[in-house]
């Protein structure tokens, strides 16, 4: 097993809360990467039983904000391979929360647009994500979270 595949909620024994991590402590990248697992096992948690999945929320969200978009600029916009959109949308358009239609200006690409459903699958997934990311940001402040949330867009415009 690696340390990816380590159950994270198992690195902090309760005896010991304050392990050392030696060099890993002083590494961004190891604690966006520890923060990140902590909210995707939440994340699924919270999703299970259902079709949701972080990707899936990402796709019909960027589709929400700019009705039409082709799934290439989706791809773009959220740094998926191109090849692994058409089995996003096929997903999206199998649930009913998206319908895919000829674009105008480009014969050759499909245009995306929620449905009634998607709409509603938003906002139910929505206030769910937020109730989720309140409960795992409960010891920062109000301005800690936006100065966090500010820091991440700042890494993450640079990254494109």
């Amino acid at each position: 097993m690696t340390w990816q595949e380590t159950d994270i909620s198992t690195r902090h024994e309760e005896d010991d809360p304050a392990l050392p991590l030696g060099p890993l402590d002083r590494l961004t990248g190891f604690h966006l990467r520890y923060a990140y697992a902590l909210f995707g096992a939440d994340f699924a948690r919270v999703f299970a039983g259902t079709e949701m999945r972080q990707v899936l929320f990402g796709v019909l969200s960027v589709i929400s904000a700019n009705p039409g978009i082709n799934q290439g600029k989706v791809a773009k916009a959220l740094g998926i391979q191109r090849t692994n959109m058409v089995a996003l949308i096929n997903k999206l358009v199998e649930l009913g929360l998206v319908r895919r239609a000829l674009a105008r200006d480009d014969r050759r690409a499909f245009a995306l647009h929620l449905t009634q459903a998607g709409q509603d699958a938003i906002q139910a997934t929505l206030d769910r994500i937020l109730d989720h990311e309140k409960r795992l940001l409960a010891g920062l402040t109000t301005a800690e979270r936006q100065t966090l949330l500010t820091l991440l867009r700042k890494v993450t415009a640079g990254a494109g």
